[in-house]
């Protein structure tokens, strides 16, 4: 999948795993770990071999985001909980090293993945949960277009503690207009020589 800013591709451990593991280096606290099922990897060889157990099963599939001004990987985000016979599947393990966020590639990464889910699978559901504490998480949601539909309490428990889950979705009937605004938004002209953005995603895109 790829676009001006970014390509988004399966994950080859050999070939990403030293991107990615030096661009979460950034991350000197540890922060984008903290609502993640893993905690942040010591060296190089534990992120290998995490990866490696990650990408041995169909579900979830993992993608590498590589940034296409650098050639590298930056971030990483997975399909998964496909249900084909519903038409249902979900986006997750999304982990954005500060190489990619607040970035036009971390929008047009997540517009990729949609356009691949709606556009050219016909799913007709598109998931996204979070921690209902993750409030950078659900911001994001709700900026990419996606319909809060409630909080599933104690829906799991990770690090030890309950995890009250925030559900959020977009529809195949949703999609259309979606991808307009995205379109729209990703546009060159709505760029300035400097990068930097001339008008907002809307967030009116989000039915209340």
């Amino acid at each position: 999948m790829e676009g001006r800013w970014c390509r988004v591709e399966p994950i080859d451990v050999d070939l990403h795993a030293s991107d990615l593991f030096e661009a979460n280096s950034l991350d000197s606290e540890g922060r984008n770990w903290t609502y993640l099922f893993a905690e942040p990897f010591p060296d190089l060889a534990a992120y290998r071999k995490w990866l490696v157990t990650a990408m041995a099963g169909d579900d979830p599939m993992m993608h590498a985001i590589v940034d296409l001004r650098s050639g590298k990987a930056v971030g990483v985000a997975a399909f998964l909980r496909g249900d084909t016979s519903n038409g249902v599947i979900e986006v997750g393990h999304i982990n954005y090293s500060p190489h990619l966020q607040r970035t036009v590639a971390g929008t047009e990464a997540m517009f990729l993945m949609m356009r691949r889910v709606f556009h050219e699978l016909g799913y007709r559901r598109y998931e996204w949960k979070c921690d209902s504490l993750n409030a950078p998480s659900i911001a994001a949601a709700e900026r990419l277009g996606f319909q809060f539909e409630g909080i599933f309490r104690q829906a799991i428990v990770y690090k030890g503690r309950n995890r009250d889950s925030a559900w959020f979705s977009i529809i195949d009937t949703e999609w259309p207009t979606r991808r307009a605004e995205f379109e729209r938004w990703l546009h060159p002209d709505n760029f300035s020589s400097e990068g930097l953005q001339r008008t907002r995603l809307l967030h009116a895109l989000v039915e209340v």
